[in-house]
């Protein structure tokens, strides 16, 4: 038995195929299937039920695998503990971020990151949340730059900043004339959101208790992943969206015509990094969070200010 064979049997219980297992491992499919055997055959057990399509793991290869799982985070934490040990900061940060963040915070901090830590190597992608979530659960990500978790016991937050939201309101509408607005006055179907499966669509709607009305409009009919794409829609259009604070700060002073403060207490979000509890990159994480809190400007907490760029 070797870490190699744990690894390998992960990688078909993440993948549930054999191929797409050894690519990722960077093996041939036989030689993967010949060594999962032999693990196999050493401990008398069959760890998947291979008569099954996708692939699953037998009873007693769940908890095979779920301890494997265990042995290599142990193992891991003996690589970090040396590094720690040297000051050495290298290796590989898988990050997933969402999409209302990814725009206005990456350009911020990666490119003073890569320069500050030329041996760390990221490796960024942009997904919804739920999908950030799996994939740091199994190990695919070390780590998500997400709103706020809090009802997900599974994973630990890192605290980076809280941004405010803001409305976007066009000319057109009545809310243009007003300099503080209440969630209570915007008006669903005058509302572009984003699409189902993100977060900060979830977070608009119970802001603005839009199960209190019926009413639809084409609005709830257009499927937009891009906040951007909806800021054009009610600058062209008509209508209302809602942004989060870093949104606001890349605006050129053109568009912050349509820009209104929500009445004071402001709603906001919490943006963290989300881990799994039994990482082991801490060191990586760390300057991760870091970096991030450099280049983020700090809220002035209580001010009703629209934020300067």
């Amino acid at each position: 038995m070797n870490i190699q064979q744990l690894e390998y049997i992960i990688a078909v219980d993440n993948f549930r195929h054999f191929v797409q297992a050894a690519e990722h491992c960077n093996v041939t499919q036989p030689t993967l299937s010949m060594m999962i055997r032999k693990l196999e055959d050493e401990l008398n057990v069959k760890i998947f039920d291979r008569t099954k399509q996708p692939i699953i793991p037998t009873a007693i290869g769940r908890q095979i695998i779920d301890q494997s799982k265990v042995i290599l985070r142990e193992t891991g934490r003996l690589g970090e503990m040396a590094k720690h040990y040297n000051g050495d900061l290298s290796g590989e940060l898988n990050i997933g971020v969402i999409p209302t963040i990814a725009p206005y915070l990456l350009p911020r901090f990666v490119q003073s990151f890569i320069h500050r830590y030329p041996d760390i190597r990221l490796h960024i992608s942009e997904m919804i949340t739920e999908r950030i979530v799996t994939e740091v659960k199994t190990g695919k990500l070390d780590v998500g730059i997400v709103a706020s978790l809090s009802d997900d016991s599974a994973l630990q937050e890192i605290s980076l900043y809280s941004e405010r939201f803001y409305v976007y309101v066009s000319e057109k509408t009545g809310l243009y004339n007003k300099q503080y607005i209440l969630p209570s006055d915007i008006e669903p179907s005058e509302l572009w959101l984003l699409e189902e499966g993100h977060c900060f669509r979830t977070q608009i709607q119970k802001l603005c208790e839009l199960s209190r009305s019926s009413t639809t409009g084409a609005s709830f009919n257009y499927r937009s992943g891009s906040i951007e794409t909806l800021m054009r829609m009610v600058e062209r259009n008509g209508g209302i969206t809602i942004l989060p604070e870093l949104a606001v700060r890349e605006l050129p002073e053109d568009r912050r015509k349509y820009i209104r403060n929500f009445q004071y207490p402001e709603p906001t979000r919490e943006v963290c990094l989300a881990v799994n509890r039994e990482q082991v990159k801490t060191r990586l994480i760390n300057v991760l969070k870091e970096s991030i809190l450099a280049c983020v400007p700090k809220n002035e907490q209580g001010s009703t200010d629209t934020p300067e760029l």
